[in-house]
């Protein structure tokens, strides 16, 4: 699906501020990533292409899944999966999404998934997107190192989405060291 980084970009920059950030009654709005994935999903959908051979769906529970255990892979639920439900040739994206201040705290999870369905699912494009005004070039070069020192043997590309209205853009792609 060589359309998927154009509709990434084009879905993230529909996302309004409201599903960006949360407004909370009496405080600061925030964010919640279950919001943001949802309204990502939904962008997603409405631009995805009629004639696609792949479906689009979100945080899909594979736990008992037989081919999934055999793999170590089951207990895992990503946030967004391109893929053709039931044909394990037809994996094609596995996309796990974090806001700036979770990403700060627990990336090496979200790495690990990723690398996990990229090796051993057989993901074409394992993508970590990361949503927040406040990702640095910091963040950005912490979890560059922790992709290197879990020495993970299979790219993945990092998006950042860093204002509503406008796209997410992939920033890099960590690669196994050579």
């Amino acid at each position: 699906m060589n359309e998927l980084s154009e509709l990434l970009a084009r879905a993230s920059a529909g996302i309004a501020p409201g599903f960006f950030r949360l407004s909370i009654h009496g405080g600061a709005p925030v964010y919640r990533e279950r919001v943001y994935c949802y309204e990502l999903y939904h962008q997603m959908r409405l631009l995805w292409p009629n004639d696609c051979a792949f479906t689009l769906n979100g945080e899909v529970d594979k736990t008992a899944h037989p081919t999934l255990t055999e793999l170590g892979a089951a207990g895992f639920k990503p946030d967004l999966l391109v893929h053709r439900p039931g044909d394990m040739e037809g994996n094609h994206a596995v996309i796990e999404v974090k806001s700036v201040q979770a990403a700060r705290q627990n990336h090496q999870k979200d790495l690990n998934t990723l690398a996990l369905f990229k090796r051993e699912v057989r993901y074409t494009r394992a993508i970590y997107l990361i949503y927040g005004e406040e990702i640095t070039g910091a963040l950005i070069a912490r979890i560059a190192a922790r992709y290197a020192a879990m020495a993970l043997t299979v790219p993945i590309e990092l998006w950042l989405h860093v204002s509503a209205g406008e796209p997410a853009f992939r920033e890099t792609l960590l690669e196994p060291a050579a």
